[in-house]
Protein backbone atom coordinates (compact mmCIF):
# COMPACT_ATOMS: atom_id res chain seq x y z
CA UNK A 1 0.00 0.00 0.00
CA UNK A 2 1.66 3.32 -1.40
CA UNK A 3 0.48 5.93 1.18
CA UNK A 4 0.89 9.89 0.42
CA UNK A 5 -1.01 12.98 0.26
CA UNK A 6 -4.42 12.86 -1.42
CA UNK A 7 -4.77 13.66 -5.17
CA UNK A 8 -5.41 17.60 -5.23
CA UNK A 9 -9.07 17.72 -6.65
CA UNK A 10 -9.12 19.15 -9.72
CA UNK A 11 -11.64 21.89 -10.99
CA UNK A 12 -13.36 20.97 -13.70
CA UNK A 13 -14.52 23.60 -16.27
CA UNK A 14 -15.66 23.88 -19.74
CA UNK A 15 -12.99 23.81 -21.92
CA UNK A 16 -12.79 27.21 -24.08
CA UNK A 17 -13.55 27.37 -27.78
CA UNK A 18 -10.92 28.90 -30.06
CA UNK A 19 -13.74 31.82 -30.88
CA UNK A 20 -13.11 32.58 -26.84
CA UNK A 21 -9.83 33.90 -27.60
CA UNK A 22 -9.36 37.49 -29.06
CA UNK A 23 -6.00 35.78 -30.87
CA UNK A 24 -4.14 32.17 -30.33
CA UNK A 25 -0.65 31.23 -30.82
CA UNK A 26 0.35 29.83 -34.31
CA UNK A 27 3.27 27.19 -32.40
CA UNK A 28 2.99 26.99 -28.72
CA UNK A 29 5.92 25.31 -26.93
CA UNK A 30 6.28 23.22 -23.34
CA UNK A 31 8.30 22.65 -20.95
CA UNK A 32 6.86 19.34 -18.86
CA UNK A 33 8.41 20.40 -15.42
CA UNK A 34 7.24 19.01 -11.97
CA UNK A 35 6.69 14.95 -12.59
CA UNK A 36 9.81 14.43 -9.97
CA UNK A 37 8.53 17.01 -7.41
CA UNK A 38 5.00 15.77 -7.78
CA UNK A 39 5.58 12.13 -7.04
CA UNK A 40 7.85 13.59 -3.99
CA UNK A 41 5.25 15.31 -2.61
CA UNK A 42 2.96 12.28 -2.81
CA UNK A 43 5.36 10.18 -1.92
CA UNK A 44 5.59 7.91 -4.76
CA UNK A 45 8.07 6.87 -7.20
CA UNK A 46 9.44 9.31 -9.66
CA UNK A 47 8.09 6.96 -12.45
CA UNK A 48 4.92 7.47 -10.73
CA UNK A 49 5.23 11.04 -11.61
CA UNK A 50 6.07 10.70 -15.03
CA UNK A 51 3.36 8.48 -15.56
CA UNK A 52 1.11 10.90 -14.21
CA UNK A 53 2.31 13.55 -16.44
CA UNK A 54 1.27 11.46 -19.38
CA UNK A 55 -2.32 11.34 -18.66
CA UNK A 56 -1.65 15.62 -18.36
CA UNK A 57 -0.20 15.11 -21.75
CA UNK A 58 -3.09 13.41 -23.46
CA UNK A 59 -5.24 16.07 -22.27
CA UNK A 60 -3.18 18.72 -23.77
CA UNK A 61 -2.81 17.26 -27.02
CA UNK A 62 -6.64 16.50 -27.57
CA UNK A 63 -7.57 20.52 -26.16
CA UNK A 64 -4.86 22.07 -28.85
CA UNK A 65 -5.64 19.89 -31.57
CA UNK A 66 -9.55 21.30 -30.92
CA UNK A 67 -8.59 24.96 -30.52
CA UNK A 68 -6.44 24.59 -34.02
CA UNK A 69 -3.04 26.04 -33.21
CA UNK A 70 -0.76 24.79 -35.67
CA UNK A 71 1.81 23.35 -33.74
CA UNK A 72 2.64 21.93 -30.06
CA UNK A 73 6.43 21.24 -29.31
CA UNK A 74 6.90 19.00 -26.43
CA UNK A 75 9.95 18.69 -24.48
CA UNK A 76 10.10 15.37 -23.08
CA UNK A 77 13.85 14.50 -22.81
CA UNK A 78 16.92 16.27 -23.09
CA UNK A 79 20.55 15.03 -23.83
CA UNK A 80 21.40 16.37 -20.36
CA UNK A 81 18.66 13.56 -19.02
CA UNK A 82 20.73 10.54 -19.30
CA UNK A 83 22.44 11.28 -16.54
CA UNK A 84 19.54 10.76 -14.31
CA UNK A 85 19.47 7.53 -12.05
CA UNK A 86 18.88 4.82 -14.40
CA UNK A 87 15.52 3.61 -12.99
CA UNK A 88 14.22 7.55 -13.64
CA UNK A 89 15.90 6.73 -17.71
CA UNK A 90 14.19 3.36 -18.15
CA UNK A 91 10.82 4.31 -16.56
CA UNK A 92 10.54 7.56 -18.82
CA UNK A 93 12.39 4.31 -21.87
CA UNK A 94 9.11 2.57 -21.19
CA UNK A 95 6.84 5.17 -21.19
CA UNK A 96 7.85 5.97 -24.60
CA UNK A 97 6.42 2.93 -25.88
CA UNK A 98 3.40 2.87 -23.60
CA UNK A 99 2.88 6.42 -24.70
CA UNK A 100 2.31 5.06 -28.70
CA UNK A 101 0.97 2.18 -28.29
CA UNK A 102 -2.18 3.58 -26.79
CA UNK A 103 -2.43 6.80 -28.82
CA UNK A 104 -1.04 6.55 -32.17
CA UNK A 105 -4.60 5.17 -33.67
CA UNK A 106 -6.28 8.13 -32.07
CA UNK A 107 -3.85 10.53 -32.88
CA UNK A 108 -3.30 9.47 -36.72
CA UNK A 109 -7.44 8.92 -37.13
CA UNK A 110 -6.94 13.20 -35.85
CA UNK A 111 -4.66 13.87 -38.48
CA UNK A 112 -1.95 14.60 -36.53
CA UNK A 113 1.54 14.72 -37.39
CA UNK A 114 4.38 13.13 -35.56
CA UNK A 115 7.98 14.86 -35.76
CA UNK A 116 10.05 13.61 -33.45
CA UNK A 117 12.87 16.63 -32.37
CA UNK A 118 16.86 14.91 -31.26
CA UNK A 119 19.09 12.45 -32.04
CA UNK A 120 17.43 8.89 -32.36
CA UNK A 121 19.92 6.95 -32.81
CA UNK A 122 21.31 6.83 -28.74
CA UNK A 123 17.86 5.64 -27.90
CA UNK A 124 17.19 1.76 -27.41
CA UNK A 125 16.19 -0.09 -30.48
CA UNK A 126 12.62 -0.38 -29.78
CA UNK A 127 11.86 3.12 -29.04
CA UNK A 128 13.79 4.33 -31.90
CA UNK A 129 11.88 1.81 -34.49
CA UNK A 130 8.62 3.00 -32.75
CA UNK A 131 9.37 6.82 -32.86
CA UNK A 132 10.22 6.12 -36.55
CA UNK A 133 7.24 4.50 -36.85
CA UNK A 134 5.01 6.80 -35.53
CA UNK A 135 6.43 9.72 -38.06
CA UNK A 136 6.11 7.58 -41.04
CA UNK A 137 2.68 6.91 -40.24
CA UNK A 138 1.80 10.08 -39.69
CA UNK A 139 3.96 11.88 -42.69
CA UNK A 140 1.21 12.87 -45.02
CA UNK A 141 -1.12 14.01 -42.15
CA UNK A 142 -1.96 17.95 -42.39
CA UNK A 143 -3.53 18.54 -39.13
CA UNK A 144 -1.55 19.28 -36.20
CA UNK A 145 2.03 19.33 -36.09
CA UNK A 146 3.14 16.97 -32.70
CA UNK A 147 6.78 17.93 -32.41
CA UNK A 148 7.89 15.89 -29.39
CA UNK A 149 11.89 16.16 -28.52
CA UNK A 150 13.56 13.81 -27.05
CA UNK A 151 17.22 13.16 -26.86
CA UNK A 152 17.37 16.71 -27.53
CA UNK A 153 19.26 19.88 -26.84
CA UNK A 154 19.12 23.55 -27.93
CA UNK A 155 22.74 24.19 -28.72
CA UNK A 156 23.14 20.81 -30.27
CA UNK A 157 20.32 21.38 -32.55
CA UNK A 158 22.00 24.88 -33.60
CA UNK A 159 25.84 22.79 -34.26
CA UNK A 160 23.70 20.63 -36.11
CA UNK A 161 22.38 23.06 -39.02
CA UNK A 162 25.29 24.67 -38.94
CA UNK A 163 26.77 21.33 -40.41
CA UNK A 164 24.88 20.74 -43.07
CA UNK A 165 24.89 24.07 -43.94
CA UNK A 166 29.19 23.94 -43.88
CA UNK A 167 28.82 20.53 -45.69
CA UNK A 168 27.06 21.88 -48.55
CA UNK A 169 28.85 24.96 -48.90
CA UNK A 170 31.57 22.34 -49.09
CA UNK A 171 30.74 20.43 -51.61
CA UNK A 172 29.54 24.33 -53.90
CA UNK A 173 25.86 23.74 -53.10
CA UNK A 174 25.98 27.10 -52.08
CA UNK A 175 28.04 30.10 -51.20
CA UNK A 176 28.57 31.04 -47.47
CA UNK A 177 27.83 34.36 -48.00
CA UNK A 178 24.52 34.30 -49.11
CA UNK A 179 23.34 31.94 -46.59
CA UNK A 180 20.29 33.61 -44.81
CA UNK A 181 18.14 32.94 -42.05
CA UNK A 182 15.40 31.14 -43.65
CA UNK A 183 18.32 28.67 -44.53
CA UNK A 184 19.47 28.57 -41.54
CA UNK A 185 15.89 27.71 -39.69
CA UNK A 186 15.25 25.23 -43.23
CA UNK A 187 18.21 22.77 -41.39
CA UNK A 188 16.50 22.46 -37.96
CA UNK A 189 14.44 20.00 -36.39
CA UNK A 190 11.35 22.44 -37.05
CA UNK A 191 11.83 22.99 -40.77
CA UNK A 192 8.95 24.14 -42.56
CA UNK A 193 6.95 25.42 -39.26
CA UNK A 194 6.80 28.80 -37.59
CA UNK A 195 8.88 30.17 -34.72
CA UNK A 196 7.49 29.82 -31.03
CA UNK A 197 4.82 32.38 -30.47
CA UNK A 198 4.09 31.16 -26.86
CA UNK A 199 6.61 29.28 -24.17
CA UNK A 200 5.26 27.08 -21.25
CA UNK A 201 7.14 26.07 -18.33
CA UNK A 202 5.55 24.46 -15.63
CA UNK A 203 6.38 24.25 -12.07
CA UNK A 204 7.66 27.63 -11.78
CA UNK A 205 10.94 27.28 -12.97
CA UNK A 206 11.84 30.28 -15.52
CA UNK A 207 14.61 28.87 -17.11
CA UNK A 208 15.08 27.26 -20.83
CA UNK A 209 16.89 24.70 -19.92
CA UNK A 210 18.60 24.19 -23.13
CA UNK A 211 15.14 24.17 -25.23
CA UNK A 212 14.06 25.77 -28.45
CA UNK A 213 17.13 28.53 -28.11
CA UNK A 214 16.96 29.62 -31.91
CA UNK A 215 12.44 28.92 -32.32
CA UNK A 216 12.35 31.17 -29.04
CA UNK A 217 13.22 34.41 -30.40
CA UNK A 218 10.54 36.55 -30.02
CA UNK A 219 8.48 33.54 -28.06
CA UNK A 220 5.76 34.92 -24.87
CA UNK A 221 6.80 33.09 -21.96
CA UNK A 222 4.59 31.73 -19.16
CA UNK A 223 5.89 30.11 -15.98
CA UNK A 224 2.92 29.00 -14.48
CA UNK A 225 3.35 27.14 -10.49
CA UNK A 226 1.44 24.41 -11.41
CA UNK A 227 3.76 20.93 -11.36
CA UNK A 228 3.01 19.63 -14.40
CA UNK A 229 0.66 16.27 -13.06
CA UNK A 230 -1.44 19.16 -12.08
CA UNK A 231 -1.79 21.11 -15.18
CA UNK A 232 -5.46 21.45 -16.31
CA UNK A 233 -7.07 22.26 -19.43
CA UNK A 234 -8.08 25.29 -17.50
CA UNK A 235 -4.22 26.13 -16.53
CA UNK A 236 -3.51 25.77 -20.21
CA UNK A 237 -6.42 28.45 -21.40
CA UNK A 238 -5.41 30.89 -19.16
CA UNK A 239 -1.65 30.68 -20.55
CA UNK A 240 -3.32 30.97 -23.62
CA UNK A 241 -5.47 33.70 -22.71
CA UNK A 242 -2.68 35.14 -21.24
CA UNK A 243 -0.97 35.24 -24.63
CA UNK A 244 -3.85 36.68 -26.49
CA UNK A 245 -3.91 39.84 -24.50
CA UNK A 246 -0.05 40.46 -24.90
CA UNK A 247 1.09 43.40 -27.25
CA UNK A 248 3.52 41.72 -29.38
CA UNK A 249 6.49 44.17 -31.35
CA UNK A 250 8.77 41.92 -32.58
CA UNK A 251 11.71 44.79 -31.54
CA UNK A 252 9.62 47.65 -32.93
CA UNK A 253 7.45 50.03 -31.87
CA UNK A 254 3.74 50.61 -31.78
Amino acid sequence: MQLGLPHPIKIKKSPKKAEDFTRLPEHVAIIMDGNGRWAKNHHYSVSKGHKQGTETLREIIRHTDDLGIHSLSLYAFSTENWSRPVEEVNALMQLILDFFASEIDELDAKNVRIRILGDKSRLPEKQRTTLVLAEERTAHNTGLNLNIAINYGGRAEIVRAAQILALRAQRGELDPRTITEEDFSNCLYTAGQSDVDLLIRTSGEMRLSNFFLYQCAYAEFTFPKVLWPDFTIADYDSALESFSGRQRRFGGRQ
